[in-house]
């Protein structure tokens, strides 16, 4: 990408420097991360968490983090045959017993910096409320509330990540990648050496993601595009909402943003659709699942319904383009399995909102200044009884 070509200090200056080296050291740190799985110590964690043969399996975390979960969640379900859910930490402050199911289960609590107050308030509200959970808190930040906090609390067990997922933009991505990948390692408790080479093998992907679409993915974001649609099918929907939450962020809200399901989009949010909204859809390498997906884009090629494409996956048929859309040509996107290829995915979307930030003279690294911080803002944690 030619962005990279300018010096360091011209980054800095135009305000990218540090979202650009933190989009694209990811193959990097997801090589690290499936190494620090790999260790004696996670994997003794990891395996005995499983072992303990949770009821269910609760997802959560805020923004990002809760978005991570809810990729990560159908995910799991699928592989380990445990009940798994997503609940944004939000959630569980406000709405525990609804939200939050009673008995044997495991909350697993996802947090960049782990310093925002629901981090830490959800989960004393579940130690508090619900003693037979055991906890798991992976933060990429070994400093932080949720890693520090906890230390004479036996059913509260940390992963930290290296201190380079911490990112230090405003927005997240390779820590968001990072945490995915971080959580997929419940799944591989008891075969690290599988799990490290699907990691290597989305690196690989993404390196060829930089290295071939990377301009092609700067002209789609420099077109006149007022909003983007995101679409994603089972876990893939989690990182379509991040994609969108991307966007967002990145461009102070000028760019409107929906995420949704193929099918789901034929219920309202297609006539949301203009000739200034991106469709961004992320291909399913399932064929039954592709064909749902398939007949959508078909249809809005026929209604002319959208504006710029792009198409992620294999072996993608121009049909499915709309007339002058970008397929982003993965190949081996199908051999890694369901939260490696979400990994993959979520990078397209990272660099879509990156390039369409800077074409609107943003700055990547602080978008919304004055609005939003890295960390959450503190704000009080009201009491209150158990079933509130």
């Amino acid at each position: 990408m030619r962005l990279t070509a300018a010096a360091p200090a011209e980054q800095r200056r135009l305000g990218y420097a540090d979202t650009l080296r933190e989009i694209l050291q990811q193959p990097a740190t997801w090589r690290r991360t499936a190494a620090t799985l790999a260790t004696a110590p996670a994997q003794a964690m990891l395996r005995a968490l499983v072992e303990e043969a949770p009821a269910h399996i609760v997802f959560t975390g805020s923004g990002s983090s809760a978005y991570a979960g809810e990729s990560l969640a159908p995910a799991l379900q699928a592989s380990l045959g445990i009940p798994c859910l997503a609940v944004p930490a939000g959630q569980l402050l406000t709405s525990l017993c609804g939200v939050l199911p009673a008995g044997r289960g495991l909350l697993v609590s996802i947090a960049r910096s782990g310093d925002s107050p629901e981090s830490t308030g959800a989960v004393d509200q579940v130690l508090a409320a619900e003693p037979g959970y055991a906890h798991l808190a992976i933060t990429c930040n070994a400093r932080g509330k949720l890693a520090t906090r906890y230390t004479d609390e036996p059913r509260l067990h940390v992963l930290c990540l290296h201190e380079s997922t911490n990112d230090r933009s405003l927005v997240m991505t390779s820590s968001f990648s990072n945490l995915l990948l971080a959580g997929s390692g419940l799944r591989y408790a008891a075969g690290a050496a599988a799990h490290a080479q699907l990691a290597d093998q989305a690196a690989a992907i993404v390196e060829l993601l930089f290295e071939r679409y990377g301009d092609a993915l700067a002209a789609v974001a420099r077109r006149e595009v007022t909003a983007a649609a995101y679409l994603g099918s089972g876990a893939t929907l989690g990182v379509a909402r991040e994609s969108g939450l991307k966007m967002m962020e990145m461009t102070g809200g000028a760019v409107r943003v929906l995420a949704e399901t193929y099918l789901g989009l034929r219920h309202g949010p297609m006539s949301w659709l203009d000739a200034q909204c991106a469709v961004v859809a992320f291909l399913s390498g399932e064929s039954r699942v592709r064909g749902y997906e398939s007949d959508l884009l078909r249809e809005l090629t026929r209604k002319r319904l959208g504006g710029p494409r792009v198409v992620v996956g294999e072996s993608v048929p121009v049909e499915l383009l709309g007339g002058d859309g970008l397929a982003v040509e993965l190949p081996g996107l199908y051999q890694l399995e369901a939260v490696q290829q979400q990994m993959v995915h979520v990078v397209v979307g990272q660099l879509l909102a990156f390039f369409r930030c800077l074409a609107l003279g943003q700055q990547p690294d602080t978008p919304s200044q004055g609005v939003l911080t890295r960390v959450v803002e503190d704000f009080a944690l009201h009491g209150a009884e158990h079933g509130a």
